[in-house]
């Protein structure tokens, strides 16, 4: 389903992707908008966001589900295969630019991968 409609809400949603460098928990999304729209309308528009390939979610350490936004994603394909960092210090949580080539294994057939990386980022070491 991609996005037809842009209303108010998805427009909120899409300039904040377009303003945001790191990735967003979806508690911080929803705190974030709650004066604006509800919490089923927020994961709904997340929802469609993702399907059409504007953001991707992933999982953080702590079971929180994060979103950031895609590079050269569409709606018929996810290309945003890359592994995450989790500052423990800041908190900070971004997408890293490196690749992460995952073995094949034999009898299987790999459709998701899922990289999680913490420790310190570059602001925090400094």
């Amino acid at each position: 389903m991609e996005i037809h409609r842009k209303t108010k809400q998805v427009q909120q949603l899409l300039e904040y992707f377009d303003e945001q460098p790191n990735a967003v928990s979806t508690s911080d999304l929803i705190t974030r908008f709650k004066p604006e729209m509800n919490r089923t309308t927020v994961y709904r528009i997340l929802g469609r966001m993702e399907e059409d390939g504007i953001i991707h979610s992933f999982n953080g350490p702590d079971g929180a589900t994060w979103y950031a936004s895609c590079k050269e994603c569409d709606h018929h394909n996810h290309s945003d295969v890359h592994p995450h960092f989790k500052c423990n210090t800041c908190g900070a949580v971004e997408c890293l630019e490196i690749k992460v080539v995952i073995p094949n294994v034999p009898n299987y057939k790999i459709e998701h991968q899922q990289v999680m990386l913490t420790g310190e980022c570059k602001v925090c070491l400094n």
